[in-house]
């Protein structure tokens, strides 16, 4: 792929927004009552990170008004700021009026003797990992030290070294560079999503009949919604999927780590622990999944079938279902396998140089949020709703695929915008100019303030009707 020039204007938000329900197979009127206001740039940055958050919330929002339709429910409009999309998809919030730093000291961009390297160190196992490679002891290693270790690595061979050890952490890439790779030339042959049918021989097409909606209930209510996903994409569309009346149970892993912002992200969720090392745990998820309409994964590439619930696992356990299944690099090509996250990505196809040159700082540039993580949540909601609505109309049972890398590509596609800095980044929502597109609440982690929902439906505004609670808060059942 070409780079796109900066006088190239971001398309049109309607427009983009259409694109993407016709390609979730939604009829052609699912986009009736749209309205969408604002124009990049919102936020600092080059590239149309306004454009891409409201076209996949609205997208999300309008995907389950069509499914609310279809069980019997008016027609309604959904509305979209542009600058409180961009700024839901910061996720910002603060707990007892302090905002939690989320960021590991360890994390972010090394100079390496030949370029940069981008380490995600957030996770504690991640980190430590790392840092012995590097030849440093994690237990007295300070981020001085593992610059110096760094320098003296070349990016190429600490990129290999960090991704055969199952570590995260990726070389600094141009456009060209990125485009010259086999995993970027699988990525520009594959669309940005997919959707399809998993029907085999012995699993029935018929439909999971969803109960006609009553009056004033939320498009997806009664729709169950398993979500085993831990770090930003994944709870962003299950948390999309909740604010539209979703019945969401979160499933971690009693072992599993989880970053900071699960605070914003589990709204509108209950939170259980199951432990699918054991059978006794795999059995509970069973028994949940017996019951569920959709099912949304984040694992590694291919750790949820090895304990027995990948896609054509839970089709013959559940016909009908809806499989939503999240990774870093897509299905395809030499990274299918990798590890990945929202910063690693931007690292590697090209976004962090390509926004430093932008900007003119000399220095690599990250997004002002992590659109790729946010956006691909919410084509993971408009994807489980859309396959919900085919599932309903057409029976069989349903898998919805997307990838970090593949939201980027579509990103840089959509083209630049030539006065991206102008835009000037919020120190902080509590001031006048954005506390308005805030909410408050009690929760599990203590009183949260946090972005509303940017989608706005006329009949059935997006809420969050239960507190994020931490892990374990709740039984898992239904």
């Amino acid at each position: 792929m070409n780079d796109v020039s900066l006088a190239k204007a971001p398309p049109d938000a309607v427009e983009l927004t259409r694109g993407l329900l016709q390609a979730c197979g939604l009829p052609t009127d699912a986009a009736q009552g749209l309205q969408l206001t604002g124009h990049d740039p919102v936020l600092p940055s080059s590239f149309a990170v306004g454009t891409a958050a409201q076209a996949t919330i609205a997208a999300a929002a309008l995907a389950a008004c069509t499914l609310g339709r279809l069980r019997g429910q008016a027609a309604q409009t959904v509305s979209v700021d542009m600058l409180h999309a961009a700024l839901e998809c910061t996720g910002w919030f603060s707990l007892d009026g302090q905002v939690p730093d989320l960021w590991d000291a360890f994390s972010g961009l090394y100079r390496t003797a030949d370029g940069w390297v981008r380490i995600h160190a957030n996770f504690a196992h991640h980190r430590d990992g790392a840092l012995r490679l590097m030849g440093l002891d994690p237990a007295t290693a300070s981020r001085a030290d593992a610059e110096a270790a760094m320098a003296q690595w070349k990016a190429a061979d600490f990129e290999d070294a960090a991704a055969a050890a199952g570590l995260v952490a990726t070389r600094m890439r141009s456009f060209a560079e990125w485009d010259a790779t086999p995993q970027a030339r699988a990525i520009a042959a594959q669309p940005l999503f997919t959707i399809r049918r998993i029907d085999t021989a012995d699993t029935p097409a018929a439909p999971l009949v969803l109960p006609p909606l009553a009056a004033g209930a939320r498009p997806l209510t009664g729709v169950r919604v398993l979500e085993l996903t831990r770090i930003l994409a994944g709870p962003v569309g299950g948390r999309a999927l909740a604010a539209h009346g979703a019945d969401v149970l979160l499933v971690n892993g009693p072992h599993l780590p989880n970053i900071g912002a699960i605070a914003d992200t589990s709204r509108g969720k209950r939170s259980a622990l199951v432990d699918l090392r054991e059978e006794q745990g795999r059995a509970t998820l069973r028994g949940l999944v017996q019951q569920a309409h959709v099912f949304i994964q984040g694992y590694r590439p291919g750790g949820i079938a090895e304990r027995g619930f990948g896609p054509e696992a839970l089709a013959k356990m559940r016909p009908g279902i809806v499989c939503v299944s999240l990774s870093a690099y897509g299905t395809q090509g030499p990274w299918a396998t990798r590890r990945g996250f929202d910063s690693l990505v931007q690292t590697a196809t090209g976004f962090n140089l390509a926004e430093g040159e932008a900007a003119g700082q000399g220095k690599p540039r990250p997004f002002p949020m992590q659109i790729l993580d946010e956006a691909t949540g919410y084509l993971m909601a408009m994807g489980a709703a859309a396959a919900l609505y085919r599932q309903q109309t057409e029976g069989g049972s349903w898998l919805v695929e997307v990838s970090l890398a593949q939201t980027g590509y579509w990103l840089r596609g959509l083209g630049r915008v030539a006065d991206g800095f102008s835009a000037v980044q919020p120190k902080t929502m509590e001031q006048p100019a954005f506390e308005h597109y805030l909410e408050s609440s009690e929760s599990g982690f203590g009183a949260l303030r946090a972005l509303r929902h940017a989608a706005r439906l006329s009949a059935t505004p997006a809420v969050w009707d239960l507190p994020s609670m931490p892990p374990g808060s709740h039984p898992p059942a239904w």
